[in-house]
């Protein structure tokens, strides 16, 4: 089955839209290393604290990083769900964090090839998540094709950066491939700038950034917010301990906890929700040449 011949199977199959409007935000990066699976994390956790309703998707196929963050085995992933061995409620596991938590797979991207009956079954299970307030998807970093079906489908993305010259670079490339490879990435990409010694600093990466973005690319790219360098970040992952609930106080701490706070403070003019995400994940988001 095509991609749009499966994206009208899917629309038939879902209707209008989800009942209720779940946000779904896919962090992501140019490069591995400047810790973007601890921004996934512990910003879920942060979602958790104020009542939200929470679900993590480890997208990251190559480096399953969430789950060592957490503490947790998974026995199963969505790959059972998609090979039809599994139900959603039995690879969906509750944290001790208040948040729920889904193991990724490397076959998650087989979707795109589902038949009518498995793509029936796969729809109906996803469709389960629709009762969360926020879908948080750690994605891989780079440009393989996985990671660019995610931030084709989420409402909003969240590029993590660090200060390092290589992942400005990094952070600057994948914004261009999602700029000119992607549709619908006009104004819901924001930028994090991770392990900065100051506040100034943070600004001035972000900026640096958001102007070679606008002069070289003519495309927006919002400031989210940075998160500070503290060896909390280290200690908490030695204890295999997201650094929110280690150190509630701690300088990344607080400043993942005004990151979520900006983030409630705009808007959610998304359209997505689980649905639509699902839709936009099959046909894959790409432009046409």
């Amino acid at each position: 089955m095509g991609m749009e011949e499966q994206a009208n199977e899917l629309r038939a199959m879902m209707g209008n839209g989800d009942p209720h409007k779940t946000r779904i935000i896919a962090i992501t990066s140019g490069k591995g290393g400047v810790g973007k699976t601890n921004v996934a994390v512990n910003m879920a956790i942060a979602y958790a604290e104020i009542g939200k309703r929470v679900i993590l998707i480890d997208g990251d196929m190559g480096m399953a990083n969430v789950n060592v963050l957490l503490n947790i085995v998974p026995r199963y992933n969505l790959l059972q769900v998609i090979n039809r061995q599994k139900k959603m409620s039995e690879i969906i596991l509750d944290t001790e964090f208040g948040i729920k938590f889904i193991a990724g797979a490397n076959g998650f991207s087989k979707i795109a090839n589902l038949s009518k009956e498995e793509l029936d079954y796969f729809t109906k299970e996803f469709l389960s998540l629709s009762n969360a307030d926020i879908i948080i998807i750690d994605t891989g970093a780079g440009i393989a094709n996985n990671v660019l079906q995610f931030v084709a489908a989420a409402d909003e993305v969240y590029v993590v950066t660090t200060p390092e010259p290589t992942a400005i670079t990094d952070a600057y490339g994948i914004i261009k491939i999602i700029s000119t490879e992607l549709v619908d990435r006009e104004s819901n990409i924001k930028l994090l700038v991770n392990r900065v010694h100051s506040a100034d600093e943070g600004k001035r990466i972000s900026e640096r950034i958001i102007t070679i973005v606008g002069q070289f690319l003519n495309y927006k790219v919002d400031y989210i917010g940075f998160v500070y360098e503290d060896s909390v970040v280290q200690t908490a992952v030695i204890r295999q301990k997201p650094f929110i609930v280690v150190n509630p106080t701690s300088r990344p701490s607080v400043c993942i906890k005004h990151i979520v706070g900006r983030i409630e403070k705009t808007e959610n003019n998304a359209s997505v929700g689980v649905q639509n995400f699902l839709k936009k994940f099959v046909v894959g988001g790409k432009k046409k040449r």
